[in-house]
């Protein structure tokens, strides 16, 4: 019986959950943004914007697309997580180094 259980329990931790879903988009994003380490290697990664950008586009999407379908607990995440990786958007832009100006010689 033992067997049974430790099978059933093991089929609960790998089933996947909107919640567990969501925070793998949100962490993917945060990799993009080189705030957390490359698992392969142990270190954080070159930052990747736009990709970054499309994870966090695609979590709007999410959130856009099931309104009204999603517990409280559920929707409450997904707008912090769309909120909080927005502003770190931003923050990731503005320190970019700048593109030099051109000076186009006619």
């Amino acid at each position: 019986m033992a067997d049974n259980e430790t099978a059933h329990d093991e089929d609960d931790a790998q089933q996947v959950t909107f919640i567990g879903f969501v925070l793998s988009l949100a962490h993917t994003a945060a990799f993009h943004f080189g705030d957390v380490p490359d698992p392969a290697t142990g270190r954080n990664g070159d930052a990747n914007l736009v990709a970054a950008k499309q994870l966090i586009d695609i979590l709007a999407l999410l959130e856009e697309k099931t309104r009204g379908n999603l517990s409280a607990e559920e929707r409450q995440l997904l707008e912090q997580l769309v909120y909080e990786l927005r502003m770190r958007y931003v923050e990731a832009t503005k320190s970019e180094p700048e593109e030099p100006s051109r000076i186009i010689i006619p």
